[in-house]
């Protein structure tokens, strides 16, 4: 009871802390964003309160331009999709010829000419993995050939037709709206999934099916979870060039996903998926909905975003680059959101289902290993299904978290900041999992070590914290040669005082992290 009495009291001094820091940031951002808007660029006329909006960030800018014009296609390529399958109930393959068809159309807005690289490429990559798929130097083979078109298509900038003769020079004034290369890493990741899916078609199947059903709280009921429908073959047949282009170019999930391995997609072309109800899915998009009102009202009152692109944070005190730094990171993390949640609800309309990318909030993960999983997790399934246990899973963790780190980085671009970004995550990924390791192996007894053993978690979750926002400013925001200039603005009058406050307040969260876990614990209890 005592125990039980002191953590109550606890969970109320977290939560009035947590109450007063995010007061004290929402006011100062007000103030910050009042006083330096006449000095910010990427600010445009808003429609709330006569108050501008920041649309500095140019993928959200694109996005929130395009959605007209994304919601048209929405509308269209779902009406006549499921129209066309209600109407001659079509199976797996006639469904993957009319998503073809209709998606080829939406590339050729989007590219232009250019579709002819993706289908040649793709092409080029079936007949590949159809000859050396059942080899041992499979591996190889398609890792090869896939980074070489990954790296390639961003050296040369997609290539131009007139390099191929003049004949074809005037292929290049049809080059669509949309870089067809940016879009080709999502493409690049289905392409190896279909290889390794294919491979291992003929391998032993290490992977439990009954005792996941038993024990997985959608299979138990009589649904089929992802995990289920990644892990279990799918039959040859569908593994066709049809099958396999419209798994490359389906329309809701090309631009940036989620990811969906080939196995996951294949078999829902006959049985849809049966996760959620109809009413759950419009419940989806109304809460898509919600969250971009978060964002408009977050835009037309906070310029996080302005001040990093017009780097007038860097003549502020440490206690507002803190503020816009942390910021930055929120925004980021809702323009994700908003963007991976749009194109999940317009597959879930159509019957597939992919991984959720945010299941998490940003807020509300104190480990290195807890962020990743909740950052593009559809991402983290993909790394952890086809790079990482394949190099050795968790008996090389700390040789592999190098090989997909520096992969993930050179997959989003060739850029030394995203580079930078990789290898700090996996220097501040080393010590956290020594002391994982060595929290494993001692057992904790008794009430008093179990406190040490927490208020220790509490610590090294404020230090994780840290870390994560410096690293990712370095790689998303500042570069590796704004390092310098966030050390001395730290180390400044005042940066120590400031640094002693944010530790506290991470450490402070951490801690209302534990209350929520031993929360969401009770509650799988009772159930």
């Amino acid at each position: 009871m005592k125990s039980s009495s002191w953590q109550q009291k606890e969970l109320l001094f977290l939560v009035l802390y947590a109450a007063v820091f995010y007061a004290l940031v929402i006011r100062r951002s007000l103030q910050l964003s009042h006083d330096h808007f006449v000095k910010l660029s990427g600010l445009r006329s808003g429609w709330i309160s006569g108050r501008l909006n920041d649309i500095s960030d140019a993928q959200w800018r694109n996005f929130r331009g395009n959605l007209p014009i994304l919601s048209s296609v929405f509308m269209i390529f779902s009406l006549v999709a499921n129209g066309l399958k209600r109407a001659f109930s079509l199976r797996a393959k006639g469904m993957s010829i009319i998503w073809t068809v209709i998606s080829l159309v939406y590339l050729l807005y989007l590219h232009g000419a250019c579709v002819i690289f993706i289908i040649a490429i793709a092409s080029a990559n079936f007949v590949l993995v159809k000859i050396f798929g059942r080899t041992k130097y499979f591996s190889f083979v398609l890792w090869i050939l896939n980074l070489s078109f990954l790296l390639c298509n961003r050296i040369y900038e997609g290539y131009r037709f007139s390099n191929f003769g003049e004949r074809w020079a005037y292929l290049d004034n049809f080059r669509g709206t949309f870089r067809w290369h940016i879009c080709f890493n999502f493409v690049v990741l289905r392409m190896i999934s279909f290889g390794y899916d294919y491979h291992w078609t003929d391998q032993y199947n290490r992977f439990d099916q009954k005792k996941h059903i038993q024990l997985c709280d959608h299979c138990s009921i009589g649904k089929t979870c992802y995990q289920l429908l990644q892990e279990r073959r799918v039959t040859s047949d569908k593994f066709s060039f049809p099958i396999y282009l419209c798994y490359l170019v389906y329309a809701p999930l090309y631009i940036a996903g989620p990811i969906i391995s080939f196995n996951a997609f294949a078999s829902q072309l006959d049985s849809p998926q049966n996760i959620y109800s109809s009413r759950e899915v419009a419940w989806y998009g109304f809460r898509w909905i919600f969250c971009l009102s978060l964002m408009e009202l977050m835009t037309h009152f906070f310029y996080y975003n302005a001040f990093a692109i017009s780097g007038l944070w860097k003549q502020m005190s440490p206690m507002d680059i803190f503020i816009i730094g942390y910021g930055v990171l929120n925004f980021m993390w809702l323009k994700f959101l908003l963007i991976w949640r749009y194109f999940r609800f317009w597959s879930l309309i159509n019957g597939i289902v992919a991984p959720e990318n945010m299941p998490r909030c940003v807020n509300n993960c104190h480990s290195l290993e807890s962020f990743w999983k909740n950052w593009h997790a559809s991402f983290n399934k993909w790394l952890v299904r086809y790079i990482y246990i394949p190099l050795g899973g968790s008996q090389k963790k700390l040789l592999n978290v190098w090989v997909v780190f520096t992969f993930v980085a050179l997959w989003h671009d060739l850029e030394w900041k995203l580079l930078s970004w990789a290898w700090l995550t996996c220097i501040f990924f080393i010590p956290e999992m020594l002391v994982k390791s060595a929290a494993n192996a001692v057992k904790v007894e008794g009430a008093f070590r179990e406190f040490i053993f927490r208020e220790l978690g509490a610590v090294a979750g404020a230090l994780t914290i840290t870390c994560l926002m410096v690293a990712n400013l370095v790689g998303f925001v500042i570069g590796p040669s704004g390092i310098n200039w966030l050390v001395s603005g730290f180390l400044q009058e005042g940066g120590l005082l400031t640094i002693g406050g944010l530790l506290l307040t991470f450490y402070v969260g951490t801690k209302l992290m534990f209350h929520i876990s031993d929360a969401k614990q009770r509650k799988d209890k009772t159930r």
